[in-house]
């Protein structure tokens, strides 16, 4: 997902709008974001959503066929459909079910029997008018433009409000369909897009149909379709896996805009590819697709909304300069391939994996192209790239509110603090400095992809991973960053030759290490929150390194 808008200080994506604490929770919050007995006795395993869309009257008929193993025999299963749009009937093994309706949630009744361990399936048809995305893709649902040829210009957006706001599914995070087929009928005219690699195309006198398969398991917010005047070109790129094929669809008159802005697709993908490991969907390709709206991180299919420049809608978000050097939609949404949707949160309670990871990934993207990739044709060594990339997420710092904690509330659909993407990648900058060795802390990063490959995780499983390799116990650090509002301050006093100093508004256990200056020279400091006293030189003041994110508060004369 993307920021949500400018104004002066930057307002950071809240998805619910309210805080955990302000907020009730309703039944349809808990049916929605907890694992509920209807759900847990199935395990997901394929989708083949078939979709038709009339652009002239907004309206979509279609079915959803939804193939599951038993884990537990049960005759009752939730599938989630948001109204207006209404299911028309269910069928499985020949048969119509009957279902009960509770909101967004529908309850099959199941007839046949469900042994454990077999792998069964079910169809849902559905019709109607979808909800239309007012501000896309942060409030969801489909957009419904033309461009300006007058051809219709359509998509779809649903993170946060669920992909059942357009497509029925089971929709919660924690269980993703190992393969998926997706099947759009638009009118002749246009061009349907989905995730993953085009099969066929089925045309007709009025219609024609994109059949698209995702071959690799996929998110339910990840799966997208997006309709419009589209021509399309493409190129090979020579990753780390071998060939990866990447395609474009944009519009017919931004053809050769996209051919120059598009250039950045695969310096992304080689970016993050030394950052983070392999790209996790060789078999699917990558796309960058066109859309009326700003931009999504859909699975191999991730959309582009940034008119064609560099920086976010043109603006450097960090104030450093840094941001004028990269397409933002381009390096974060692609970023997300890693984040999101190959290592994707279990709970949206967790969605700073996603979000903090991926913003940290735009100032690596920075230090591996103007550092680590052209260092001898810059000729100034690797630290032009990293301290270009430490400008960057230090300027972002101006950008975080404070204002909940990063982590939401566990079951009930709620994402924390829009927070999780500067204060998230600002903690992850932060915890690089700790590790004081950039090859481990490289190997951490493209570990986590490996570890968790095409996997749903939850945070205390990537804390746990990162404490493991990099051999340091990280629970306080991460309770401090991830779990409340309170950002570390190092108070200290100067009397003489005597530096002392102490952490205050801090978690239990809270002593983090602090790389200082003194003349110049680097030297460590072992804060805690009770005063500790260090000897230096006379009227030496010490420099605190900006790269670690605390706040410095000091005092005129000892306590």
């Amino acid at each position: 997902m993307i920021i949500r808008k400018l104004a002066g200080l930057l307002a950071i994506l809240s998805i619910s709008g309210v805080t955990a604490q302000d907020k009730v929770f309703t039944e349809q919050d808990t049916l929605r974001g907890s694992i509920t007995p209807e759900r847990a006795w199935w395990d997901l395993t394929y989708y083949h959503l078939d979709i038709s869309i009339d652009p002239d009257r907004k309206y979509i008929t279609g079915s959803n066929t939804i193939q599951y193993k038993v884990l537990e025999s049960n005759n009752r299963l939730q599938v989630d459909l948001q109204p207006p749009l209404k299911i028309d009937k269910v069928i499985q093994d020949g048969k119509q079910l009957k279902w009960e309706s509770r909101g967004n949630a529908h309850f099959l009744v199941l007839e046949g029997p469900q042994p454990e361990n077999t792998v069964k399936e079910l169809k849902v048809y559905y019709s109607g008018k979808p909800v239309e995305a007012e501000m896309p893709p942060w409030d969801g649902g489909f957009t419904w433009t033309r461009d300006a040829n007058e051809k219709h210009f359509v998509a779809t957006s649903c993170q946060g409000i669920g992909a059942s706001i357009w497509w029925p599914n089971k929709d919660h995070m924690y269980d993703e369909a190992d393969s998926m087929a997706i099947s759009v009928t638009v009118p002749k005219d246009l061009t349907g897009v989905a995730n993953g690699r085009l099969r066929s195309v089925e045309k007709g006198k009025k219609s024609n149909t994109y059949h698209w398969f995702v071959s690799n398991p996929i998110n339910n917010y990840g799966v997208n379709v997006n309709i419009g005047d589209y021509v399309h070109f493409g190129e090979v790129f020579k990753g780390e896996n071998g060939p990866l094929n990447m395609d474009y669809y944009v519009l017919r008159d931004n053809l050769e805009k996209a051919k120059t802005q598009f250039t950045q697709a695969p310096m992304t993908i080689e970016a993050f590819e030394y950052w983070f490991g392999p790209y996790p969907f060789y078999e699917d390709s990558y796309k960058l697709v066109e859309v009326p709206y700003l931009g999504m991180e859909h699975q191999s299919s991730v959309t582009y909304g940034n008119g064609y420049q560099n920086g976010y809608l043109g603006r450097d978000l960090s104030g450093s300069g840094g941001g004028q050097l990269f397409d933002f939609i381009i390096v974060h949404e692609t970023g997300h391939e890693w984040f999101a949707n190959n290592i994707t949160y279990k709970d949206a309670a967790d969605m700073w994996i996603h979000e903090g990871f991926t913003a940290y990934s735009e100032n690596l993207y920075l230090e591996y192209w103007f550092g680590i990739k052209h260092y001898e044709e810059y000729g100034k060594g690797k630290a032009l790239g990293k301290r270009l990339g430490a400008d960057y997420v230090l300027g972002t710092r101006k950008l975080i509110r404070n204002d909940r904690p990063i982590i939401g509330q566990y079951n009930v659909n709620n994402p924390g603090s829009g927070d999780m993407y500067y204060k998230g990648s600002n903690m992850l900058h932060t915890l690089r400095q700790l590790v004081e060795d950039d090859e481990l802390w490289r190997k951490v990063l493209r570990g986590l992809n490996k570890e968790f490959y095409h996997q749903t995780v939850t945070t205390k499983q990537i804390e746990n991973y990162i404490s493991e390799k990099t051999g340091k116990d990280l629970s306080a650090f991460f309770n401090q960053y991830l779990r409340t509002t309170k950002i570390p301050v190092l108070e200290f006093k100067l009397d003489g030759e005597l530096f002392s100093y102490r952490y205050s508004n801090i978690v239990d256990g809270f002593d983090m290490p602090l790389r200082i200056y003194i003349e110049g020279r680097e030297t460590w400091i072992f804060p805690s929150a009770n005063w500790k006293t260090d000897k230096i030189e006379s009227n030496a003041i010490p420099e605190f390194d900006p790269n670690f994110y605390v706040e410095t508060r000091k005092y005129a004369k000892s306590r």
